[in-house]
């Protein structure tokens, strides 16, 4: 029987998000009671919640047309269902402390090290740990991150997306944006905001499937993103 990982995070009312983006508000829309005709009920019981969230939260994935505004055409409804549904790879970088960097040079290394190879068209997870140290705290939006050049050399290694435990890539204010800018332009993505990377470090290769939400001319989509190791 498979085993199956959950990599992403619940979303809830008041979850952090990064910097200016929507809050989650998370309402009862209908009850129960009011269905059944009680009046001014003392419970409600949910039977539908509004939502109020943005492309952009919790675990998710990027469209190319978040990365820049050349790439105005490729939303999220657009990006074919293969990238989102690949084999992936996942690399301990846990030593790396706030706003460290991580770059292309180690992750080739770290690969060597360990027996593994990058394949064209794969999800490359970064384990930093930084959801177990610091979701919830004052430097949850500090956490570590890949350069411009790592960026780079994934693209041109041909890989659909990498996956990352922060809220961002690159680190805020030094890689982040530039990273962005090469995702779009060698048309390869990025998800944010994972958990339980640990579980998959030293386990080899695995299928991983982080589908997107079919959002018309979407910027991004929440995910439910998992690793999916077969007997």
């Amino acid at each position: 029987m498979a085993e199956i990982i959950d990599l992403s995070q619940g979303i809830y009312q008041g979850m952090p998000v990064f910097k200016d983006l929507p809050r989650v508000k998370m309402t009862i829309h209908n009850s129960h009671e009011e269905w059944e005709g009680i009046k001014n009920p003392k419970v409600k019981t949910p039977a539908v919640h509004k939502l109020e969230l943005g492309e952009h939260t919790g675990t998710h994935v990027d469209a190319i047309n978040h990365m820049a505004k050349q790439y105005k055409g490729q939303s999220i409804d657009t990006m074919p269902l293969s990238m989102f549904y690949t084999e992936g790879i996942c690399l301990d970088f846990s030593h790396k402390g706030l706003r460290q960097l991580i770059t292309s040079a180690e992750i080739e290394a770290y690969c060597q090290e360990n027996g593994l190879i990058i394949q064209k068209g794969d999800t490359v997870l970064l384990y930093t740990d930084h959801y177990r140290k610091m979701f919830g705290k004052n430097d949850w939006n500090n956490g570590p991150g890949i350069t411009a050049e790592a960026a780079r050399w994934l693209g041109e290694k041909q890989v659909s997306a990498f996956g990352v435990e922060t809220m961002s890539p690159g680190v805020s204010g030094v890689s982040n944006k530039e990273v962005h800018h090469i995702c779009g332009e060698l048309g390869f993505t990025h998800y944010e905001n994972l958990i339980n990377l640990y579980k998959l470090v030293g386990r080899g290769r695995f299928r991983f499937i982080g589908l997107p939400l079919k959002i018309m001319g979407g910027t991004g989509s929440p995910v439910r993103a998992v690793a999916v190791f077969e007997d």
